[in-house]
């Protein structure tokens, strides 16, 4: 049956309206699903367009470093081998106690009456605790310029502290250095020094306890 001009564009558009119908409620649905239900929360999404994140006014400060022990270090490793004849005396076949109290000089000490050195070469004066490593032990301890620590308290040792051995358990002190680097390992601190006479930069303290001198022993002074 045919139908006239005016029914059929009648026809077409409650068909239109009907599609728009259909995708308005489909729309609806789809909308209800992403939605969060009552009760809980909506996920964040991120976006190109979030918030960038402060920045802070300033860096923040460097580790800091003790200007005193990289002095006395840089010292301890530029004369470790080249004896400072320059500057100071040098006590043959026995200079260990001399170029550690040279080290600490370098970290700022100031000599005194009981600990001080003067000049150079073969020809020179010293006290004592200047060339003796027993001296020395006995300096610091009634000097008050340094705590002593057993080598059970290695955890507590740093760089530019003052070692010493006792090679043979007399209670006297043999060999002296200086701590130029400690390492903190699965098998416990592993601690190393330089020295003169046996000349050294970084020597291992347990090296020298159990391969150089076996059974000797080692003790320290921590520096403040």
């Amino acid at each position: 049956m045919a139908l006239s001009r005016p029914i059929r564009i009648g026809l077409v558009a409650l068909a239109v309206g009907g599609l728009i119908a259909g995708a308005a409620a489909l729309t609806s649905v789809v909308v209800a699903q992403d939605s969060p239900s009552a009760g809980r929360a909506a996920t964040s999404v991120p976006t190109d367009t979030a918030t960038p994140r402060a920045t802070p006014d300033s860096p923040n400060a460097p580790v800091p470093v003790d200007l005193a022990v990289q002095k006395q270090l840089a010292y301890a490793l530029a004369h470790w081998k080249n004896y400072n004849v320059a500057d100071y005396g040098v006590v043959t076949g026995n200079d260990c106690v001399n170029f550690t109290n040279q080290s600490l000089i370098a970290r700022g000490w100031e000599m005194d009456a009981e600990w001080r050195t003067a000049g150079t070469g073969s020809s020179f004066s010293f006290s004592k605790p200047w060339v003796s490593s027993t001296a020395l032990m006995r300096y610091l301890a009634d000097s008050g310029r340094a705590t002593a620590l057993t080598d059970a308290q290695r955890d507590q040792v740093k760089l530019g502290d003052v070692v010493q051995f006792d090679w043979d358990k007399s209670g006297d002190r043999d060999h002296t250095g200086i701590v130029t680097r400690v390492e903190k390992t699965a098998a416990g601190v592993q601690i190393y020094y330089a020295g003169h006479t046996d000349d050294s930069d970084y020597l291992s303290v347990d090296y020298a306890i159990t391969t150089k001198h076996p059974g000797g022993r080692a003790y320290y002074w921590s520096i403040p």
